[in-house]
């Protein structure tokens, strides 16, 4: 039967099985590669990536820096900000949008055109335009992602149903109580799964950044030790990178489902 459920018993066991299928594949293919050459870094064994690991969270005496700190540190307060500024432009641009035709006609092409366009392939226009450093990377995550969560916005708010709107005006609601009591609870859960789903093209956008111009961070230290083949290190921090957007989409979901549990009702 097509989407039987299954027993949650099954479903965590089937997890564990292709994760340890996972890790039972890349120690194969480092041993296969270290028989050939066991000096090779391309695809550390364990033991190297345990060395990778202590150099990545040890005190530098020369240079006074831990790596991972000062890297986490730098990302994290970037990829936050840039969020923060995406999630709150997009629903107000969203919500505008769906509310009043006249701001829908003036902003929906400009958006759905620039939804289009890959933050990636203007890097040079934001070099020239808001220079270096922070503002590089909250531009590149605004414009790599705020364009598509606002368009979700507005459609959500499109689909918001009229009788409820006319019950609140009938209750002498005026318009903006009808905008923040009602719509806005309304499209909250689709704020919160367009943000789910935007958490991975946010960190390309602001690696991607901070790969070239950056001196500190993910994408920094990722690119400079990819350099010198010190893969014992990238490996680690890819697997942050993926543990943190994972660990993310759980809090979003649960945040979701708690602010509205109706949402998963209707979907």
């Amino acid at each position: 039967m097509i989407r039987r459920p299954i027993a949650s018993t099954t479903r965590i066991i089937l997890g564990l099985l292709s994760v340890a299928l996972m890790l039972a594949g890349y120690s194969w293919l480092s041993y296969r590669q270290h028989q050939k050459n066991p000096k090779d870094t391309t695809i550390p064994n364990w033991s190297q990536l345990s060395e990778g690991v202590q150099r990545s969270i040890q005190w530098n005496e020369r240079l006074e820096d831990r790596w991972l700190t000062d890297d986490a540190t730098a990302t994290l307060t970037r990829l936050f900000a840039g969020l923060g500024l995406a999630v709150v432009g997009s629903c107000v641009l969203g919500i505008a949008m769906g509310c009043s035709q006249s701001v829908e006609a003036f902003l929906a092409p400009p958006l759905s055109f620039l939804a289009k366009v890959p933050a990636t392939a203007v890097i040079a226009v934001f070099m020239a335009l808001v220079g270096l450093g922070m503002k590089m990377y909250l531009t590149m995550i605004v414009f790599g992602i705020l364009p598509s969560m606002a368009i979700t916005v507005y459609q959500s708010v499109k689909a918001f149903p009229d009788e409820l709107q006319y019950k609140a005006y009938t209750l002498g609601a005026s318009h903006m109580e009808v905008v923040c009591n009602v719509i806005f609870p309304y499209v909250l859960p689709k704020l919160l799964e367009a943000t789910r789903l935007m958490i991975g093209p946010a960190m390309v956008y602001l690696i991607a950044a901070e790969m070239l111009f950056g001196d500190v961070g993910f994408g920094y230290r990722i690119r400079i030790q990819s350099k010198l083949l010190n893969m014992g290190v990238v490996y680690p921090y890819l697997a942050l990178l993926a543990g943190f957007g994972f660990l993310m989409d759980s809090l979003l979901k649960t945040l979701q489902k708690k602010m509205a549990p109706w949402f998963d009702a209707q979907h």
